[in-house]
């Protein structure tokens, strides 16, 4: 059977994709259906038709699913940040569970039972809205030239109006109001992609969850001698606004305010910050501590917290209720006495090194951008920790220089890649090594089941996976995995 687009459908939801599509079937014929939850019956449009398989979308759900709820956001189709917020969180958490648990039998190739013994539940959050602690809000205007922030439309540079993201801090909605006003009030100008023209672009906003600081960051297309005059009254700082004091009057009311800065932007490009930063009220960051916690009893461990000092462009988690859990099972897995060498790769801003810190000998971290390693030297030293060191570079190299040159092993290797995983040649250099343990943080499990192959393949063994909800509403997980040295293995 043939099916053209926009034509009308109706199919029963059977199954999900790993992005959070529906899938229904017609005769056989597969639709991925977004917003559609496993168990729907619904009418759907057809809007791309390919050999084997056609895309559509949800026009109305004729019969709901009974894991299908009420979204808290009513934008969330239009915004697509949240791809499964219409369907319960208790069948959120085993759409993830089974997710990281086919990617590692499908792309791992290992068998089901075996990663059954050895795979814990996911651990979910008790409140999984208002969890990140950091939002980049576009700033535009309306079709009645009205100033607006919200966020881009899937897939667009439109952007929908909205000051109340059902997965940002509560004092996102003042800060933008007060920014929103003051733009109104004084005549400010919205940035224009299409000409380059207009002032502000975006907002950055920043909150330490256990410190209760706030940062407000606003890229601004700001040429030097065009816009503002420098000085403010009893202050040497420049003005970049018109009638900044308007508006640093109404953000530093609102509590918690800490910092308030600005970020030169005057490209024409699709990267929010800028380079150049200047902050123009309170401190030049704000604070936060994440806590080392027991994961099963969910309890902080006394006296056990790193703080970090946050700049607009410090790599942070932006989930600090799930940060604490996952960098403690990673802590946790390693399975460290005190005399213990070990290595962080792709540490960023030393987050885990100096979670590991107090329990190890020695703890080496290697990351490739060398402002997180500048701030991981710093937060070293805010927290009078002296067994940390870090360095430069990319794993793949630093470590082979390390070992192979100056003779420094490792004990436990702990990696925390990007997306794409880990370069074969790092895998290479960590079989070389021959750590005790491997404990391997992933954001994506379809890169980690790739990387276990490799690893298993060269002499470890799985012992330990637990997937982490990282970002609830969302597709996304990420999985702490320990391996263990195989006993009597020639690599």
């Amino acid at each position: 059977m043939n099916y053209e687009k926009n034509q009308i459908l109706t199919v029963e939801i059977v199954d999900i994709t790993s992005e959070g599509e529906g899938i229904g079937k017609v005769e056989g014929y597969p639709f991925f259906v977004k917003d559609a939850v496993i168990g729907d019956k619904a009418e759907i449009r057809v809007t791309r038709v390919k050999k084997n398989y056609a895309y559509a979308r949800l026009e109305k759900v004729i019969t709901p699913s009974p894991f299908r709820v009420q979204p808290k956001c009513a934008l969330h189709k239009q915004c697509g940040g949240c791809q499964i917020q219409a369907m319960g969180y208790e069948q959120q958490l085993k759409f993830k569970q089974s997710k990281v648990r086919n990617n590692l039998i499908r792309i791992g190739g290992f068998e089901p039972e075996f990663i059954d013994k050895r795979m814990d539940p996911i651990v979910g959050m008790e409140e999984p809205f208002h969890y990140r602690n950091k939002a980049q809000y576009p700033i535009g205007v309306n079709k009645e030239g009205k100033p607006v922030a919200g966020f881009y439309a899937g897939r667009t540079h439109d952007i929908i109006a909205n000051t109340q993201c059902a997965l940002g801090v509560e004092e996102n909605k003042e800060i933008l109001e007060a920014i929103l006003s003051y733009m109104e009030q004084y005549g400010v100008s919205a940035y224009d992609e299409a000409t380059g023209n207009g002032l502000l672009r975006h907002a950055l906003i920043r909150k330490g969850f256990d410190s209760g600081e706030i940062m407000v960051c606003l890229v601004i297309n700001f040429k030097a001698g065009k816009s503002g005059k420098n000085g403010n009254a009893g202050s040497h700082r420049q003005e970049y606004l018109p009638k900044q004091e308007k508006l640093l009057e109404a953000l530093s009311e609102i509590l918690g305010m800490t910092s308030i800065s600005v970020s030169i932007n005057t490209e024409k490009t699709n990267v929010i910050m800028g380079k150049e930063i200047h902050t123009i009220w309170g401190k030049d960051t704000i604070e936060d501590t994440i806590y080392v916690r027991d994961v099963e009893k969910d309890f902080v461990s006394a006296g056990r917290g790193i703080t970090f000092a946050i700049s607009p462009l410090s790599f942070y988690q932006v989930n600090p209720v799930q940060t604490e859990k996952l960098y403690s099972l990673a802590l946790s897995y390693a399975g460290l006495t005190g005399k213990e060498t070990v290595w962080d790769l792709y540490c960023g801003i030393g987050t885990i090194s100096l979670f590991l810190a107090a329990d190890a000998r020695k703890v080496y971290g290697v990351e490739i951008v060398p402002q997180a390693i500048e701030d991981a030297r710093k937060n070293a030293e805010h927290n009078g920790i002296d067994n940390a060191e870090f360095f430069v570079g990319k794993a793949e190299e630093v470590l082979p220089k390390k070992y192979e040159k100056e003779g420094i092993f490792a004990d436990v290797i702990v990696v925390d890649p990007p997306r794409k995983g880990c370069d074969e040649a790092c895998l290479d250099t960590m079989l070389k090594m021959k750590p005790e343990r491997i404990v391997y943080v992933s954001c994506d499990s379809a890169t980690l089941a790739r990387d276990l192959k490799v690893l298993c393949d060269g002499g470890y063994e799985i012992k330990k996976i637990r997937a982490v909800d990282m970002f609830p509403m969302t597709v996304h997980v990420e999985t702490v995995c320990l391996l263990s040295k195989l006993l009597n293995t020639k690599t």
